[in-house]
């Protein structure tokens, strides 16, 4: 018997109690993500679902809440310039980091704080 991995289905990030309302202004307003109804079992316990392209986000809160410096996910874009632009224009500085082969990068931090990696492939 074997197993194969077929698909990213989400990435869990945190936020402070009561962060939800931050986190919807940055997923939905800045990216322009959809979010999701929670099923009520998992409402009840606070957090905010997003989706867009193949990238689907939960955010939830939890106590003593600090943001993630290092670890990350990374999200295939295209426009990085753009993106970019509405990261700042919003108030999320971008850094930017040429060190990945094939790819033009850049790392611009969530609502919280938690450290986010946006790639778009260097087209020929």
């Amino acid at each position: 018997m074997t197993f194969t991995i077929e698909d990213l289905h989400h990435v869990q990030l945190l936020c402070p109690p009561g962060g939800e309302e931050a986190a919807r202004a940055f997923y939905a307003g800045v990216l322009g993500m959809t979010e999701l109804p929670k099923p009520p079992v998992l409402a009840a316990r606070g957090g905010c679902w997003f989706r867009a392209g193949g990238w689907e986000v939960h955010i939830s809160p939890v106590p003593d809440f600090v943001p993630e410096q290092k670890a990350h996910p990374g999200v295939l874009v295209n426009g990085l310039d753009l993106l970019a632009e509405k990261l700042e224009a919003a108030g999320h500085p971008v850094e930017w980091d040429p060190h990945f082969p094939g790819h033009r990068r850049l790392y611009a931090p969530d609502a919280h704080g938690n450290r986010l990696e946006f790639l778009e492939p260097i087209k020929d």
